[in-house]
């Protein structure tokens, strides 16, 4: 089983590139689902129920999400509705949304667990507890983790909690991708960072312009997706559907328009 993790979606022209060059990357890897983590997917910050329904519509099976999940309360309605598109599950139990979910293959089926860190976050459950919950209600050994976090040291030590008892820890919200991809315990794929697919030429996803004078000047800007070619970050995940055992984490970095005029 191939699954091609995609690493934060900046912005609704990012949703765009994505979904176009999608059936290139997916002919090209051989995937058999996309996971996207889309808090960042709408214009001006957040997920709006337009930008999660061009990346669904555009072939992603699931989407995760952060600490901006529910910075648009339109969005609510559809996080109780939809079973593919997940909030972090260390949030409370009144949220709305659910922390996980699962894909059928027939043969075989893939849970995905979006959680969210605690070191230099907001007040949320204990996401390695939470976890621990989460596991013990999935019957499938085929399981990838969306880790938002902050933190470098939370992120690794995740991938080493839950060594040998899932299929990936994937960290997502720095949008920087990171160059530690490997298999842990020979079991479990793992990257501090997948990063961010959004314009090259900014300041993770904004306009460079506004963000160099936020922090010239310390007065507030309001932030501006900036505008060129986009780059895809992500991590091409080859599983073993039986055992659930990563076999391979191949880190994907390049630009999408070269993608869709291939």
């Amino acid at each position: 089983m191939n699954i091609l993790f995609v690493g934060d979606v900046v912005g609704q022209n990012s949703c765009r590139g994505l979904t176009a060059a999608l059936p290139s990357l997916k002919k090209r890897f051989d995937v058999d689902a996309v996971i996207v983590n889309g808090e960042n997917s709408a214009d001006g910050n957040g997920i709006t129920p337009h930008s999660a329904e061009l990346l669904l519509s555009g072939g992603v099976d699931v989407i995760t999400t952060g600490n901006h999940c529910y910075k648009r309360p339109e969005m609510s309605p559809l996080f109780e509705e939809s079973s593919v598109i997940i909030r972090p599950a260390n949030y409370g139990a009144d949220c709305p949304g659910r922390g996980y979910c699962l894909l059928d293959f027939g043969a075989y089926s893939l849970a995905v667990i979006n959680l969210i860190g605690i070191n230099y976050m907001q007040a949320v459950d204990n996401p390695f507890l939470c976890a621990d919950k989460i596991l013990e209600n999935i019957d499938t050994k085929n399981i990838i983790v969306d880790f938002h976090a902050e933190a470098t040291s939370e992120k690794r030590a995740m991938g080493y909690y839950l060594a040998e008892r899932v299929s990936a820890v994937l960290g997502t919200h720095t949008h920087v991708q990171t160059a530690d991809e490997g298999i842990i315990a020979s079991h479990t794929g793992y990257i501090t960072d997948v990063g961010m697919t959004g314009v090259a030429e900014s300041v993770l996803g904004i306009e460079k312009s506004v963000i160099i004078a936020r922090l010239t000047t310390y007065y507030p800007q309001r932030h501006i997706y900036a505008k060129g070619s986009t780059t895809l970050n992500a991590v091409l995940l080859n599983i073993d559907n039986k055992s659930g055992k990563c076999c391979q984490i191949k880190r994907i970095c390049e630009l999408l328009d070269s993608r869709i005029l291939s």
